[in-house]
């Protein structure tokens, strides 16, 4: 049997007539050559050829008999030929040869992203879609499409996840860290030179005006964003009582109880697997303890809350909010309910990722280190998954307990970020804040406008509003 593909390398190649063959020969090909294999190719006898790039959960039917198979997309020409005469069907394990980019250029490319990347994911995925997919053609569109579907179901900070992982895929793991950073690093200085000005001790009164406006816009945020999320989740439910449930579960913890947000994630996403899989519950009791009983000091308790953020929130985000108010504010006294709401709101005006929150918080704990270790360890988790899970990444989508416990985490979260716009509203203390706060829920809610728009506005707001006399809050 002789199979022809320009530019690829045939790693290895067996002959089958029977659906058990094909089912025993996929899966060990993919086995042996898990961290290569982009491609399987499959050929009739007679020459038929049916060669195809195989997708998560794509089927493809090759004469009467159907694969499914769960790997890197790639597009690839129908040139194979030659097939030995007495074979019926013939499966090629075969690697595409990757087009190489350098290391420089994924460090400008997403460098450049995270400069210009305002407007949180939505922004993000676009332009990785748009130099990645429709001007370099560095990756297939629906590689990139499978892509987005895997880190959604990732904790953490999705976009972040994807524009590793597409670095990831075109420039191998030193590719990944390399686009990691260049994507995050330009919002975290942008984080820190702000909050070195909104945080300090002793502010200029306009400062105060700014950060008192735009603060004011958060609890609309966090409402509009909540709202946004429950849309598409509640359309999507199989059973709305216990999403509905869930949901409220999450807006109970946020509103009442901070310290226990993490354990209503974490409960409502196992609660939903053991309703398939009643087994599985038992196995996260003991993090259920952890995660409702740690309570350390210090660069310690800095650490939980950034892990927090970066390993256990799901639902976008905005859930970060409800995962460090209470801690940074109640429990360890980082930051005024002021502060935290400036926090918030400096990290959706600067390009980059959302979660880039956690470096101000950080800031406000313990300084420059304290923002970079806050960074470090809320982001860590995010390069972890997606160096280490080029063997499980693709088959998460595929996961029934993976999907289980986002049907029960994920409406807990959208909960948790509307639940979170109580206490958020409850800290502003001037009349006037209120009011700004019901006209941004106008332009978000009613106007559907962007959410720079609306913490800029109120911070403009703010301004004038001082100028024309009226108090400013209490920020210390």
């Amino acid at each position: 049997m002789g199979v022809v593909l320009d530019n690829d390398n045939v790693v290895e190649c067996q002959s089958f007539r029977t659906r058990e063959e094909i089912a025993h020969t996929r899966n060990v090909f993919f086995d042996r050559h898990r961290d290569q294999v982009s491609v399987l190719v499959a050929q009739t006898r007679v020459g038929d050829v049916r060669a195809r790039s195989f997708g998560i959960a794509r089927d493809v039917n090759v004469v009467g008999v159907t694969l499914q198979e769960i790997g890197e997309i790639h597009e690839i020409d129908n040139n194979v030929a030659d097939v030995a005469s007495g074979a019926s069907i013939s499966l090629a394990c075969m690697v595409k040869t990757p087009q190489t980019v350098s290391l420089k250029t994924v460090l400008v490319e997403w460098g450049r992203i995270g400069v210009v990347g305002f407007g949180g994911p939505p922004t993000h995925i676009a332009l990785l879609r748009q130099r990645c997919v429709e001007e370099r053609r560095w990756i297939d569109p629906r590689e990139f499409e499978d892509s987005i579907a895997v880190c959604n179901l990732l904790p953490g900070p999705a976009s972040t996840q994807l524009a590793i992982l597409c670095a990831r895929r075109v420039a191998g793991r030193a590719g990944a860290v390399v686009g990691g950073l260049a994507f995050i690093f330009p919002g975290f200085v942008a984080v820190i030179a702000l909050a070195a000005l909104f945080l300090a001790s002793s502010p200029p009164t306009w400062v105060l005006a700014v950060g008192a406006g735009a603060g004011a816009a958060i609890p609309a945020v966090a409402l509009n964003a909540g709202l946004g999320l429950a849309k598409p989740s509640w359309k999507a439910t199989e059973c709305r009582w216990r999403w509905i449930t869930y949901a409220f579960i999450g807006t109970l913890a946020a509103a009442a109880a901070g310290p226990f947000v993490v354990v209503a994630l974490l409960t409502c996403g196992c609660v939903e697997v053991a309703v398939t899989r009643i087994d599985r519950l038992a196995a996260f009791v003991p993090f259920f303890v952890v995660a409702g009983s740690v309570s350390v000091g210090g660069l310690g308790a800095l650490s939980w809350v950034a892990l927090k953020v970066g390993a256990l929130s799901y639902g976008g985000g905005f859930v970060i909010i409800p995962l460090m108010q209470h801690d940074a504010v109640s429990v360890h006294h980082w930051m005024t309910d002021a502060q935290f709401l400036n926090a918030v709101a400096l990290g959706q005006v600067t390009p980059g990722p959302v979660v880039l929150t956690v470096a101000a918080v950080g800031f406000a704990a313990s300084g420059v280190g304290g923002a970079a270790l806050a960074t470090l360890v809320a982001f860590a988790p995010s390069f972890l998954f997606i160096l280490t899970g080029a063997a499980w990444l693709d088959r998460l989508t595929e996961s029934p307990n993976v999907r289980a416990f986002l049907r029960g985490a994920g409406p807990a979260a959208i909960g948790a970020i509307v639940g979170v716009a109580l206490p958020l509203s409850l800290a502003l203390g001037e009349w006037w804040q209120f009011v700004a706060l019901g006209l941004m829920v106008v332009w978000l809610a009613v106007l559907h406008k962007g959410v720079v728009g609306a913490i800029v506005g109120a911070g403009v707001i703010g301004v004038l509003l001082h100028l024309l006399g009226a108090p400013l809050p209490n920020v210390g």
